[in-house]
């Protein structure tokens, strides 16, 4: 009975919750060289430092209440079939965006209008936006190709092959065994950016052993100028944290885009985690400079300094995300700092020239598994997380139960461990903003759980395991102190592409998975205006402004994760004062809890049995013949459908050679206790409604059943 009444209560979003906060004084006026956007907002994030800031004040708290609909395109023509990442620039009153479909438009930002539309092949992959320079567009593609438009007509000027056979790319060696094996490659990802006559271009592929890397290219020409290799070869500085040939495999690629400050010249990188991603045993070391932040020559791709902030990860916990460039007074004296961090929940602030913890960095023993070859200690910076470390009951965070649960680092190996922040946790890659009239950083987060095995011998690491609740929130923190100065909780995941946007009008901009684009107060969260734009919203909201009018623009399209339904279309959207544009209809909004997907059995057709340690055939529409103790669906239906009054019987075939047991979560509808090979039970569902249960045995092996 207490451990019904331990798994009783759904718990989805938490009441959300402010805490008290007071804004700092002003921040120390921000370096001019990293070029603060007002009129423009010429590259994603805004400037070199990726504030996410506008000193536009035309919209303002006072205004807020007339702001409306300036217009709308679909990009696609109305497409819902492809998520969209891209965030859009602006310059001289044009905005330049990607669409997933891989095409690149010029539109016109008072109107709308499309001025041109250039196609880079047919390879979809994640777009998340475009460069601007030189009177050129800059664009990577799913081919694996930079391209250079001409700005005015969309017409392609250069066009340059990466991740080349010729770099060693053409075969990574990945082991499809492991289950991680998703390429051999790699694809170009991230924002690109362009300073100084240099493009800078990143890439993503670790969960498939792409061995990680950075380029610069020439802007004029497509030449490669350098190329930083991030899972070090021999005679590189590195190399030694690799066990033998693993860093051929090493994954630590930098999948979000970079940070420039001018006046040091240098590149501020962050590098994801190694491969295999859970399983450390054949990658014994520290496994640099994956889960790093690396400062690097602007001119000649050079390490200048690095700080990992994970060392021999297992957690994809790769704290990838848009460095930021701040500069801070901190114990009186200016600071020009970095900061960095995001899916383990806590921020690391960094001096930009050095690399040396502003706050204070503590190395703490954390628990070991040596068959993980686990680091002994992990990095701590001084100042407090801003979201828990470690599953809890009062929120989203709740673990499903039977896994085994911990903190931040607890090992993990054949039995899956769910923890939190888990890889969709934290802040994940949402770009977060700096606004200098708080003096505070601001970013969304999601309070996601994983349940992560070492995803060997067919096991599927759960990276949400199923039936677990989504939830999240946005936080405030003072990088002057590295604590939280108020915290909100709400009801969506906002830590995958959900970028802030805080202006000089003292409101700040954020969409979220239900397609909703809200408007909020700069010093507590509250929110003043929203608005309905139809699709998902995962990308950065952007101010700008034509003959002394401001406009907001976002560009929503859905996205696959954290929630597999997030609502997907190809909504750009233009906001001003006065505009009558109406909002968009309602999409249906993503489930809160992640879902079993598989269709529907109903129960007349599996003859109102659930045969546990199965899989279900549709072929034979009949459970399958053998046990089956590492899959996610081995409940044989996993997806029952029956009418209120049915009597469902769960069996442990006496040919299973393992104890299963079902038992739903988080309510008190039914508990087979252990059943022994050959033995049933049987519960007769009398209410509406869906029941997720999994086996206590085997917890990764999840089932709902559906009552009408």
């Amino acid at each position: 009975m207490e451990r019904r009444k331990f798994l009783a209560g759904a718990v989805g979003a938490v009441g959300t919750t402010a805490l008290a906060g007071t804004p700092a004084e002003a921040a120390p006026l921000q370096p001019p060289a990293f070029g603060r956007p007002g009129k423009n907002f010429p590259k994603v994030c805004g400037d070199l430092g990726n504030t996410n800031h506008s000193n536009l004040g035309q919209i303002n708290r006072r205004t807020l209440q007339r702001l409306g609909g300036a217009w709308h395109v679909n990009l696609e023509g109305g497409s819902t079939s492809q998520a969209q990442q891209s965030t859009a620039v602006v310059q001289d009153g044009v905005l330049y965006v990607q669409t997933t479909q891989q095409n690149v438009f010029a539109v016109d930002g008072r109107t709308g209008a499309i001025k041109w539309k250039t196609n880079l092949g047919s390879k979809s992959t994640n777009m998340r936006g475009v460069a601007l320079g030189g009177g050129k567009v800059f664009s990577t593609s799913g081919s694996n190709m930079v391209y250079a438009l001409d700005q005015l007509t969309g017409a392609i000027l250069w066009q340059r092959p990466l991740i080349t056979a010729g770099e060693g790319g053409s075969d990574s060696g990945c082991d499809p065994q492991n289950g991680q094996c998703g390429g051999l490659t790699g694809t170009l990802a991230g924002a690109v950016v362009h300073h100084d006559g240099l493009v800078y271009v990143g890439m993503q592929g670790s969960t498939g052993g792409a061995r990680g890397r950075a380029y610069a290219l020439n802007a004029a020409t497509g030449e490669i100028v350098w190329t930083f290799w991030s899972a070090p070869g021999p005679g590189e500085f590195g190399h030694d944290t690799w066990a033998g040939d693993s860093w051929k495999t090493g994954g630590a690629v930098p999948w979000i885009h970079p940070a420039i400050d001018p006046e040091l010249g240098l590149v501020y990188w962050t590098f994801s985690g190694p491969y295999p991603r859970t399983d450390g045993s054949s990658r014994a070391g520290d496994n640099l400079f994956a889960n790093s932040i690396v400062a690097l020559d602007a001119k000649t791709g050079r390490r200048r300094w690095h700080f990992q902030s994970v060392h021999h990860d297992i957690w994809d916990m790769d704290n990838v995300m848009a460095p930021v460039l701040i500069d801070i007074v901190v114990k009186k004296r200016l600071r020009k700092v970095v900061v960095y961090g995001s899916k383990v929940g806590m921020y690391y602030i960094l001096d930009r020239r050095t690399g040396e913890a502003i706050h204070g960095m503590e190395e703490r023993p954390v628990p070991q598994d040596v068959r993980q070859k686990t680091a002994p200690t992990q990095p701590f910076p001084g100042g407090e997380s801003f979201v828990p470390q470690e599953p809890r009951i009062d929120k989203a965070t709740r673990p499903v139960p039977f896994y085994e649960t911990g903190g931040l680092y607890t090992p993990h190996w054949d039995r899956p461990v769910i923890i939190f922040p888990g890889a969709g946790g934290g802040a994940d890659w949402s770009h977060l903003s700096f606004n200098p009239h708080t003096g505070w950083i601001y970013v969304g987060y999601g309070l996601i759980n994983s349940g992560f095995s070492n995803a060997r011998d067919g096991r599927v690491n759960t990276s949400r395991p199923l039936g677990e609740y989504f939830a999240g929130g946005i936080v405030a923190v003072d990088p002057v102190t590295n604590r939280p100065v108020w915290t909100k909780d709400g009801e969506w995941s906002l830590a995958h592409g959900n970028g802030i946007l805080t202006t000089a009008g003292r409101v700040m901009f954020q969409g979220g998975p239900d397609g909703l684009l809200h408007a909020m107060d700069d010093t507590n969260g509250e929110v003043l205006w929203s608005f309905q734009t139809g699709a998902g919203v995962h990308t950065s909201p952007i101010a700008y402004e034509i003959d002394g009018e401001q406009y907001i623009a976002v560009f929503a399209g859905g996205n696959g994760l954290p929630y597999p339904d997030i609502p997907r279309g190809d909504h750009l959207w233009a906001f001003k004062l006065g505009g009558t544009v109406a909002p968009a209809a309602t999409p249906v909004p993503p489930s809160k809890r992640n879902d079993v997907r598989t269709a529907a059995v109903t129960g007349a057709t599996a003859n109102n049995t659930v045969t546990i340690g199965r899989v279900w055939s549709a072929a034979t529409n009949a459970p399958g013949a053998t046990e089956n103790l590492v899959a996610q669906n081995a409940m044989a239906p996993q997806h029952l459908a029956i009418p209120a009054g049915t009597t469902v019987t769960f069996v442990n075939p006496a040919d299973n050679a393992s104890a299963h047991a079902a038992v739903s979560f988080f309510d008190d509808e039914f508990d087979t206790g252990v059943l022994m090979p050959g033995k049933s039970w049987s519960h007769t569902f009398s209410t509406p409604g869906t029941y997720f249960y999994n086996d206590a045995v085997y917890p990764q092996n999840t089932g709902k059943i559906v009552v009408s």
